[in-house]
């Protein structure tokens, strides 16, 4: 019991520290700054601002009511990391989810590990951390390593080590950014597979990556049968289908459709100039998809 005594009075003499307008700790060298970089305290959650480097960019909502449901019965197990602003205030590092999470169940404060970084530090921080996580999904990670070596200024030999991965590892995810816009968006969904995004990288033609693309969700191929028929088209052997003529008015607009939906849009048009749009959907879950974008 003493010690529970001992740390809470601990807690409260960090956050009356951090709250003295003439404690403003920005540095290491700052007066004051050894007895709280490093520390873990509760933090009000209105005083925490989110990453602007956060690289992840969806949150399973599902997932975050049972990460608060979890919170709720057993409290923040693992502490979130901030690094110190001006006065008062933190920026997070790590932890979103859990910071997240906090809020649904309406706690008022957070356990945090205390950093101070610049920007740079920052987002090299948030990037690193967030790609060691098993759940990001391949296109997540290979923004990530984009991000890394252009604004960072990294080699893809430095990040590499940066991160604990072979270098052919961190080329192989960034070659996934040259795949089209809709391929992405399928793998980001989980429709194909990193290994299917390797193998259609290898189609030079955007049209022919689209059409083996549709016929991969359409034949639920595996990444093995993809990786057949992408070698069969490379060395001639598929029969292409002939290209249906479309008017330059509807070309024009096809792409736009296509990137909206995320998905191959085909849009026919008779002699007269009466047409008809049709948007393919793949599962239960993609024909809702397309449903909210349409709302």
């Amino acid at each position: 019991m003493a010690k529970a005594t001992r740390k809470q009075a601990l807690g409260r003499g960090l956050s009356a520290l951090l709250k003295d307008d003439g404690q403003d700790i920005n540095s290491v060298s700052d007066k004051n700054a050894e007895k709280v970089v490093g520390s873990i305290i509760e933090i009000e959650l209105d005083a925490i601002e989110v990453n602007p480097f956060q690289p992840r960019t969806y949150f399973d909502e599902e997932a975050l009511r049972e990460l608060a449901s979890s919170i709720r019965e057993l409290g923040v197990i693992q502490p979130i990391t901030v690094r110190k602003l001006s006065g008062n205030k933190f920026q997070l590092v790590s932890g979103e989810r859990r910071f997240r999470a906090s809020k649904l169940i309406g706690a008022q404060t957070i356990p945090a590990y205390i950093r101070i970084a610049n920007d740079q530090e920052m987002l090299e921080m948030a990037l690193v951390e967030n790609i060691q996580r098993k759940n990001l999904d391949p296109i997540e990670v290979a923004l990530s390593y984009q991000r890394l070596i252009e604004e960072i200024q990294l080699t893809q030999e430095e990040l590499s080590a940066r991160v604990g991965k072979k270098r052919s590892t961190v080329t192989n995810y960034l070659r996934l950014l040259k795949l089209d816009p809709i391929i992405q968006t399928g793998m980001r969904d989980g429709f194909i597979s990193m290994g299917h995004g390797r193998a259609l990288i290898n189609i030079d033609s955007t049209e022919d990556q689209l059409t083996m693309y549709e016929k991969i969700l359409r034949d639920k191929l595996s990444v093995r049968q993809t990786e057949t028929l992408v070698k069969k088209l490379k060395e001639g052997l598929l029969v292409k289908p002939k290209k249906k003529s479309v008017p330059k008015f509807v070309k024009d607009h096809i792409k736009n459709f296509s990137s909206f939906f995320g998905s191959k849009v085909d849009i026919t048009v008779s002699t007269k100039g009466k047409g008809k749009i049709s948007i393919p959907f793949h599962s239960k879950e993609d024909l809702e998809r397309i449903q909210k974008l349409l709302k």
